[in-house]
């Protein structure tokens, strides 16, 4: 906490306070980046910022479009988040964390819809893979990452990709798995998905006192595969807005 600050907007300050809390948080994660830092940014919630605007463009006659929503909510949103992201020269970056709360598990409604459009990658949560006990819940299948093939090298990028086509073969099989439909041996592709995904879940299963470093993941993910890395992985610094 010594090297945090904390911006505050509870949900039953006015519409107005909420929305510049979020412009105020920027503004602070600004003033650090330019003397050099490298700072983390946390915004929860972009939603939340989003409701706040549409409040207000409401109250001052604006027609709502997409779900309720006004215009000026998808011509805020840009302006927001488009400041995170690396400083000029000489200048530290800021590394966004932005938290949007889908309606319903719609994962294509308006805000998260925009959000995606901006932002260079998302991390997916997934309320059943929570239910069934493994934590963090995220999708890696509708996960992202747009800046992560640049930064890997080509070792690392097959085994990533190994990985998400045996987690895809598994889930577009699941139902008919889980029923005891499927027979092993219709199809040789689901056969390897079925045999790697109690190894593939245990590996995406992390609790908060495991410590991994990021060349560590990627050689034991090429273990489990059967796959080989010829190089260690490289550490380096991710910056994403």
């Amino acid at each position: 906490m010594a090297r945090s600050v904390v911006v505050v907007a509870t949900s039953d300050e006015p519409a107005l306070v909420r929305r510049l809390a979020a412009y105020v948080t920027m503004s602070v994660t600004e003033f650090f980046r330019d003397q050099g830092e490298d700072v983390l940014c946390l915004m929860d919630s972009v939603t939340r910022f989003a409701m706040a605007q549409r409040e207000i463009s409401l109250s001052v006659g604006e027609p709502p479009a997409t779900k309720g929503y006004t215009p000026t909510v998808f011509a805020e949103l840009p302006k927001l988040l488009e400041r995170a992201g690396p400083g000029a020269r000489g200048q530290g970056t800021v590394t966004g964390l932005f938290t949007v709360l889908v309606e319903g598990d719609d994962h294509n409604e308006p805000v998260s819809d925009a959000v995606r459009g901006i932002l260079d990658g998302h991390v997916v949560l997934d309320r059943a893979i929570a239910e069934r006990g493994r934590f963090p819940p995220v999708n890696i299948l509708r996960s992202v990452s747009r800046t992560m093939p640049d930064c890997n090298t080509a070792e690392q990028n097959a085994v990533v990709a190994r990985a998400r086509q045996l987690t895809a073969s598994y889930e577009d099989m699941a139902e008919l798995i889980r029923l005891g439909a499927y027979r092993r041996g219709s199809d040789p592709q689901v056969d390897e998905a079925i045999q790697f995904r109690p190894a593939i879940e245990k590996f995406l299963d992390q609790r908060k006192a495991d410590k991994s470093s990021l060349a560590s993941c990627y050689t034991e993910l090429a273990k489990i595969l059967g796959m080989e890395m010829k190089e260690p992985a490289a550490e380096g610094r991710i910056v994403e807005s």
